[in-house]
């Protein structure tokens, strides 16, 4: 009567299989590491390899591990106070053109990993790290905006030969001053037609005819958001050169962005990277210079010597055709002809006037785009702080003009998808769109996060007693049953947070603990519904058949509810307040298959298919 066929104990066995395995990387812990990567123009080869073992054994230094892949190279190390001193001495001797990151990655062994199976990640409370909180410009942000009409609104009354005596920026909005009320009838009327978004008044003053042509809310918005998205696509490229795992980049409000960097304990490297200044400048191939001349030192007049990501010189005119600041939007793609990876370029009225008379002018000649970026980092000298800057300017493409094109074109030449993926992203985000600036910053020790986990890990277990011992007690075997199917609860609910990768906080951890507390309501609900069945003169079989079916309807209202304000949460919440919720509703969802599922299977092995005078609850 109370079995399950064959085919649902065999789903159950291997969910809780795959549960298992998903669930046993977090055991595992995380190993503290040292993680060095080359800037731009440096190389991290086998040589820096082996002088990096050099150093860390002649500081008598020792490493559980060392790896190299993805151009950069890892050491492992037994403890942080070896990591962190190892990292001093690695600063030290590889110099400014090296990144020496700290990070904590998993210990989980590599036959796990290729079956995807890995621990959670932590969130900065938990692993320890840095948190930061940057405000953007966002008076910087429409002024910028309002600059970019100034250059838009001249070439358009240029070209329609409209005469004006000038266009600036004045009086928040972009002013224009005329000779004649006829000039600025015309210009009124075109502007009007060409940016229908901009509010337009008139006036007069000494002798002169003026059109102010300001943003309108919307367009001020639009500003504002576009600086915010900006500038964290520009952050999250400029922190995958500190090689973080799991950063957070995300906007916050109107005009702040948070960016968290777990397992980073140095801040200071952190704020120089993401303080960085970066811009871009396509200029021609100096076709007729002698490369040769120019590595001796003798640069032709009127050009200058670069270097490729690859180290290959590269002679190119000083004269500037465009540069970032005119680069409006840059997405990756196929090109239509070839299917070779491509770039495609938006530029500004005034980039686009630029480049369609240079390439013009220069058709089956080379043009190079040129990524700029300006560091500053503090160091100690005799006990002061002082303050460096180091400019890094490399040849990020090289490609040939195929024919003229102006407002938006294409950059071919490229080697694959993801470096036209990574080149549409320095042009769309190689400078940040407005200034920032730092207005909080925490920083977590690794120690702390440590503390936070066991602290968090025992108080789990202690609940997860004193419940098993209570159910075992007050419900006999049923009560061992319970506990069972909790403990399964508990494991696949860690399995599909690991699966789904989802950030482990403190929070997390209270929703964790909230669930087993949770999760055994149940169980109680269905073990009383047995009891009032045997109550009644039911047989053992029939009151545990009827015990499960009856408590099913009443245990789906009570989780379906609680359902209900963990998904409110997680709509109307943010940060901690959303990792809760995430793990509640999970936590309902495997609580209502293990109370149910899991018990009545194990019910069903133990009593299932005998003759019962007595029930053990």
């Amino acid at each position: 009567m109370n079995r399950y066929p064959l085919w649902k104990n065999l789903l159950i066995l291997a969910l809780l299989i795959v549960g298992f395995m998903y669930a046993i990387p977090n055991l595992y812990g995380e190993v503290p590491v040292v993680q060095v990567s080359a800037l731009r123009g440096a190389s991290l080869g086998d040589a820096e390899k082996a002088r990096i073992e050099k150093v860390l054994k002649g500081a008598d230094l020792g490493f559980l591990a060392i790896e190299q892949e993805n151009e950069r190279i890892t050491l492992h190390f037994a403890d942080t106070d070896v990591q962190l001193k190892a990292q001093g001495q690695l600063i030290d001797a590889l110099g400014e053109d090296y990144v020496v990151a700290l990070n904590l990655v998993p210990a989980t062994p590599k036959w796990m990993g290729e079956l995807s199976a890995a621990p959670m990640y932590l969130g900065l409370d938990l692993r320890g790290g840095v948190h930061f909180l940057m405000e953007v410009d966002m008076i910087a942000a429409v002024a910028q905006a309002e600059e970019r009409y100034v250059s838009d609104l001249r070439a358009l009354l240029r070209d329609d030969k409209i005469r004006y005596l000038s266009i600036s920026r004045a009086g928040g909005g972009v002013e224009a001053r005329f000779r004649s009320a006829e000039d600025r009838a015309a210009a009124q009327e075109r502007i009007g037609r060409e940016f229908p978004a901009l509010l337009l008044n008139e006036s007069e003053a000494d002798g002169a005819y003026y059109l102010v042509a300001s943003l309108s809310d919307k367009e001020v918005l639009e500003a504002k958001n576009f600086a915010l998205q900006q500038n964290v696509l520009t952050l999250r490229n400029r922190i995958n050169e500190l090689g973080v795992a799991e950063p957070v980049i995300q906007r916050q409000g109107s005009d702040r962005i948070v960016v968290q960097l777990p397992g980073v304990q140095d801040p200071a490297r952190a704020k120089e990277i993401l303080g960085a200044t970066a811009t871009l400048e396509f200029r021609m191939v100096d076709g007729n210079g002698d490369i040769t001349a120019a590595l001796a030192g003798k640069t032709p007049v009127g050009s200058r010597l670069y270097r490729e990501r690859n180290g290959n010189p590269v002679l190119l005119e000083r004269r500037i055709i465009v540069t970032g600041d005119q680069i409006i939007d840059a997405a990756s793609g196929l090109d239509q002809q070839s299917g070779s990876p491509a770039v495609y370029v938006t530029l500004d009225s005034k980039g686009a006037r630029q480049m369609l008379q240079t390439t013009k002018e220069n058709i089956g000649k080379p043009m190079a785009v040129v990524f700029i970026e300006n560091k500053s980092h503090t160091r100690m000298v005799d006990g002061a702080p002082v303050k460096e800057s180091k400019t890094v300017e490399e040849v990020i493409n090289v490609a040939t003009i195929r024919d003229q094109f102006s407002k938006r074109f294409q950059i071919t030449g490229l080697d694959s998808p993801t470096e036209a993926r990574n080149l549409a992203l320095l042009l769309r985000a190689g400078a940040l769109a407005a200034p920032i600036e730092i207005v909080e910053e925490r920083t977590i020790g690794p120690s702390l996060g440590a503390q936070n986990i066991e602290r968090g890990f025992n108080s789990t277990l202690i609940g997860l007693a004193a419940i098993v011992l209570f159910m075992s007690f007050y419900y006999r075997v049923f009560g061992v049953i319970a506990s069972i199917s909790l403990f399964s609860n508990l494991v696949l609910l860690v399995a599909v947070l690991s699966m789904l990768q989802l950030t482990l906080t403190l929070p997390g951890i209270a929703g964790i603990a909230l669930t087993i507390g949770m999760a055994i309501d149940a169980n109680v609900l269905i073990f009383e519904r047995v009891r009032e069945e045997l109550r009644i003169g039911n047989s053992p079989q029939a009151a545990i058949h009827t015990g499960y079916e009856r408590a099913w309807g009443t245990i789906l209202d009570s989780n379906v509810t609680t359902l209900i304000a963990g998904f409110s949460l997680f709509l109307l919440g943010s940060g901690p307040v959303r990792g809760f919720a995430v793990v509640l509703c999970i936590g309902i969802l495997t609580s209502m298959f293990s109370a149910v599922m899991i018990s009545r299977a194990l019910v069903n092995l133990v009593y299932g298919g005998r003759k019962l005078s007595k029930l053990a609850i």
